[in-house]
């Protein structure tokens, strides 16, 4: 059958990152979640399209994680 192997890697670090879909957009939450540093999510209508307050959900299992609001352009993203 089909199969994928991933070897791990090195330290990695959070970064600012751009959700392109909703699939993607989770998967960079999840990823967030196991790294370290802050990484910030931008483009999170994707996310938020697809999953009913999904912040408030990785919160009540303990994420440390939040919705930043920016004024000015009226940008949202997330921080894990």
């Amino acid at each position: 059958g089909n199969t994928a192997r991933i070897m791990g890697g090195g330290d990695m670090h959070g970064a600012a990152v751009g959700a392109t879909d909703l699939r993607a957009g989770a998967a960079m939450i999840v990823a967030a979640l196991q790294i370290k540093g802050t990484t910030e999510i931008s483009s999170i209508q994707y996310i938020e399209r697809g999953y009913e307050d999904v912040v408030e959900k990785f919160k009540a299992l303990g994420a440390d994680i939040k919705k930043v609001y920016y004024t000015g352009d009226n940008e949202q993203e997330l921080r894990a």
